[in-house]
């Protein structure tokens, strides 16, 4: 099984759930999260008064699926959530030893 996280726009969020709900994946967490990298973030100017605004807001999902769904979880969310700008996000994915559903006890596969 991998972990596959994804940080993206958060305007991108609802077409990304529908891409991967198509491929049946439906389990995941999401989390506003913020951040940034490249995009270095911007000034806005509040009552006057202009500030740095370093951190960007993003939204970060977490999948744990099998192995044979990564590549194509990849495309979905590559092909939905780029805008082709500075700040479209990254996607990581870590293995994951073991799994545990705490309701039932169920394992792995079973709990996913």
């Amino acid at each position: 099984m991998k972990k596959v996280e994804a940080i993206i726009k958060p305007f991108k969020l609802d077409d990304v759930r529908e891409s991967l709900a198509e491929l049946g994946i439906t389990g995941m967490t999401v989390s506003e999260v913020k951040g940034f990298g490249r995009q270095k973030g911007h000034t806005e100017l509040y009552r006057g008064a202009e500030y740095m605004v370093d951190f960007l807001p993003k939204v970060k999902i977490e999948l744990v699926i099998q192995d044979d769904q990564v590549e194509q979880a990849i495309e979905v969310i590559v092909n939905t959530a780029r805008t082709g700008k500075i700040g479209d996000g990254k996607i990581f994915v870590t293995d994951v030893e073991r799994v545990i559903r705490i309701r039932t006890g169920e394992e792995n596969e079973e709990a996913v």
